[in-house]
Parts: C-alpha cells; sequence; structure tokens
C-alpha cells in the first residue's frame, strides 16, 4: 500500500509526481489539522489567563484587556523576522537544497536580537502605554505589570514562534502543535501558582504564560536545531547578502502589516475604552473568545505556506493555483461551520471567561454580529498564508491598510458613540467581509498568469 503520510506527500511533490485532487486535500488536512491545534493552545491560553485572571473582578479583567492589544502589537511587529527566512527555508526545501539550515540558523539569531531590544524598549515604556490607551485609574497598576512581564518574556515568544515556523515550513506540523498543547497544560499550573498560590493576581497571569513559552520555546528550538533532518546542524548563520536581501523583502512587508493591524487593536481598544470597563472586559473577553472560532483559518493558512512555498521552490507552477484555490475553499468551508457554532455556544464561552452578568451579556450580543463574518475573514486569512508561500507580503499589507483603517477604524468610531460597544463590533464585521472580498480579487489576480498553463493533476 503506497505512504499516504505528510513526509511522503510532500516528497512526492517535491520530485514532481502527480498529485489528484484526493490527495490534494488529504495533504492540505494533514498539514492543517496540527496546525489549528497549534493554533487552539495557543488561543486557550489567552482563554486561561482570561478566565483565572477574571475571577478576580472587573478590574482584574479589564486591566489585562486594556493591553492585550499592545502585546499583540508589539508581537506582530517582529514576526517579520520569522517569516523572512521561514518562506526561504519552506522555497529552499521543496528546491531541495540544503542551505535551509543556514536560513534557519540567520533567522533564529535575528529573532533573538530584535526580542531582546523590543523586549527591553517594552519594559520602559510598560508604565506610560495603559496612559495612553485611556485606562481608569484603578487598572493601570496592574496593566503596567502585566505588560512588562510581557515584555520581559518576548524573547521566549519569538524564539518559540520561530521553531514553530520552521518545523512548519519543513512540513513537521504535529511536534509544534503537541507541544502546544502541552505548553497549555503548564499554563494552567503555573497561573495557578503564581495567581492563588502566591497570591499575585494579575500578574501572576503574565509570569504563568511567561514560564510557559519558556519550556516551549526551548524544547522546541533543541529540536530544530539538532534533530529536524531538513534543519539540524551547525550552529553558524552563515550570512549572504542574497538570503539578507530576500528577508527584508519578505519580512519587512509582514512587520509592517501585523503592525498595521496591531496599530488598528490598539486603535480599536482606546475607542472602546472611552466606553467604560465594563465594555473593556466585554471586548476582550469577546475576542479571545472568538479567536477560537478563527483558529481554522490559521491552520490552513499554516498548511497553505508550506504546500505553496514548498510548490515553488520545487517549480510546480501548476500545481500551485489548484492547491490555492483549494486551500481557500477548505478555509472558508471550516470558518463558516466556526461562524455557526460561535453563534450557539456564545453564552457558554462568556460564561467561562466572567461570573460578571452585564459583561457576559454584551459579550455575547457582538459575538453574534462577528459570527456572520467569519466566512470572509477566514478567505483573507488563508489567502495571507498563501500568498506568504509564494514570497508575496507585500500585498497582504497593502490590503489589510485599506481594509482597517480606511473601513473598521473610522466606522468604529462612528458608530460606537451611539450604539457603544455593538456599534464598534457592527464596524468590525463590515471590514472583514469587505477585507475577505478584497483578498478574493487578489487571489484571483495573482493566479490569472497561469491560467493558461497545463495542470498536473491524475
Amino acid at each position: 500500500m503506497k505512504n499516504t503520510n505528510t513526509a511522503s506527500l510532500l516528497a512526492d511533490l517535491r520530485e514532481g509526481r502527480n498529485l489528484s485532487t484526493q490527495v490534494q486535500s488529504q495533504l492540505i488536512l494533514l498539514l492543517s489539522g496540527p496546525a489549528i491545534l497549534a493554533q487552539l493552545s495557543v488561543t486557550i491560553m489567552q482563554l486561561i489567563d482570561a478566565g483565572m485572571a477574571g475571577s478576580l473582578g472587573a478590574d482584574a479583567a479589564a486591566s489585562i484587556g486594556l493591553v492585550s492589544s499592545s502585546t499583540w502589537l508589539i508581537h506582530g511587529s517582529c514576526t517579520g523576522a520569522v517569516y523572512g527566512f521561514s518562506v526561504q527555508c519552506a522555497q529552499a526545501i521543496g528546491a531541495k537544497d540544503k542551505n535551509a539550515v543556514c536560513l534557519s540558523r540567520q533567522g533564529l539569531y535575528l529573532v533573538l536580537a530584535i526580542g531582546l531590544l523590543i523586549g527591553l524598549l517594552g519594559i520602559l515604556l510598560s508604565p506610560y502605554i495603559p496612559v495612553w490607551l485611556g485606562g481608569e485609574s484603578s487598572i493601570l497598576s496592574d496593566s503596567t505589570k502585566y505588560l512588562a512581564v510581557f515584555c520581559l518574556s518576548l524573547p521566549f515568544v519569538l524564539l518559540n514562534s520561530w521553531a514553530v515556523q520552521m518545523l512548519q515550513s519543513a512540513g513537521n506540523t504535529r511536534l509544534p502543535s503537541l507541544i502546544q498543547i502541552v505548553m497549555c497544560f503548564l499554563d494552567v499550573l503555573f497561573n495557578y501558582l503564581f495567581i492563588f498560590i502566591m497570591d499575585l493576581g494579575v500578574m501572576g497571569a503574565a509570569f504563568g504564560t511567561c514560564l510557559a513559552e519558556v519550556c516551549s520555546s526551548l524544547f522546541l528550538s533543541y529540536h530544530v536545531l539538532f534533530k529536524d533532518p531538513f534543519l539540524k546542524g551547525s550552529l553558524k548563520p552563515h550570512y549572504t547578502r542574497t538570503s539578507i536581501r530576500r528577508a527584508w523583502q519578505i519580512g519587512l512587508p509582514a512587520s509592517i502589516e501585523q503592525i498595521i493591524t496591531g496599530s488598528s487593536y490598539v486603535m480599536f481598544t482606546r475607542i472602546v475604552s472611552s466606553l467604560g470597563s465594563i465594555s473593556i472586559a466585554a471586548n476582550s473577553f469577546a475576542i479571545t473568545a472568538e479567536s477560537l472560532c478563527y483558529m481554522p483559518g490559521y491552520g490552513c493558512a499554516a498548511a497553505a505556506s508550506v504546500i505553496i512555498g514548498q510548490c515553488s521552490g520545487a517549480g510546480r507552477i501548476d500545481l500551485q493555483k489548484q492547491m490555492a484555490w483549494r486551500i481557500c475553499r477548505i478555509g472558508v468551508f471550516m470558518m463558516t461551520l466556526s461562524g455557526v457554532a460561535m453563534f450557539i455556544l456564545a453564552p457558554y464561552l462568556m460564561g467561562m471567561l466572567t461570573p460578571v452578568p452585564e459583561i457576559a451579556q454584551l459579550g455575547i450580543q457582538v459575538l453574534r454580529i462577528e459570527a456572520f463574518a467569519e466566512p470572509m475573514y477566514g478567505a483573507s486569512i488563508v489567502i495571507t498564508g498563501i500568498l506568504r508561500g509564494k514570497g508575496d507580503t507585500f500585498w497582504p499589507a497593502i490590503l489589510n491598510l485599506l481594509s482597517i483603517w480606511c473601513v473598521r477604524i473610522p466606522l468604529a468610531a462612528l458608530l460606537s458613540v451611539p450604539l457603544g460597544l455593538f456599534g464598534a463590533w457592527i464596524a468590525m464585521n463590515i471590514e472583514l467581509n469587505f477585507r475577505g472580498l478584497i483578498f478574493l480579487i487578489r487571489l484571483k489576480k495573482t493566479f490569472s498568469k497561469d491560467s493558461g498553463m497545463k495542470t498536473n493533476t491524475m
């Protein structure tokens, strides 16, 4: 019987063998399944932090919610360094080029340097950021502590991202998912220790997550450096002008995209913060609960980056278009199911996160608004992964800038005045549907030049 595990299917892709429609779908699911679990585990960690800290009261929940958008911005602004080299690794592996080892080392040292630099800057700014965001005086101290601990852990957060992306670029999505699940259990253990046993409150939630990230990042990095068949080898980076230039071309737009997205979350939080602590907490919990629903999109995006990247390296231009549209359809279908589930389960999700009825009820309302945006949001997420696999990070940055800052933020500022948090999330719903549409248009244009090429399926 023919072996149909992930490694063998990717080997067939690299060797130029035919892949039937069924086999293509199988490869997508084999790669996206573990990637979904990995993304889900990260979101569960956020739920753990929010739920355990939320049990301390509305102020504790709001203190984390106030700076959560800032942590996304800080982390996101640094991820370009990861993508700049992980995309090159996937393409090198597809081309059967041993330079993947050197590329992964270059990414490692750059990520650590950026993590230390940005982390230190974040610690210095942590007392001021909650004030700039308009937080109430009762939550400023806890917000500052939570943000400072996050910035302290940033080198390990980025190291974890580097290891996950490198393993995924080599086609190994299973190990990162298993370790991220273990990280969730460690997060629960450490959070309980720091929040309740050591009585550190909100700062304890940050310490718990920090220590869990350290454990995960060190284990996965060891596997990349010494165990993975495509990536193990010398620790010397062997920098080359070509790889640095290519990393800059891929990584800079990717970081700009994340800055565009992250800064919009900060601005959105600033809009919401004027509505009071109940709205801040409900907004934070709803975003965390919603993030459970778009994990299928991110899982498919991770699979897309691997498949499209290795297709590109192997010169399988014929297969790229087929796989791109197939991944997109699968991702949108999964996200549609997630939207339905979110609409139905909204009361249970909010009930897990907060015991405060006012916060829970407001969160349920906005989650049900957002459920109708999940399919098109899924399209934008998956297409970002597809374009990234091709080495195109420029257009996702441009489209996100157009959609978020020209549609979401102005509408949220306008609608939140008469409708409160309800109006802000209506604006988010409109923008996510618009974003999905323009990403689909971009995907069609990207592959239109291949429309006349011969396909290569059985």
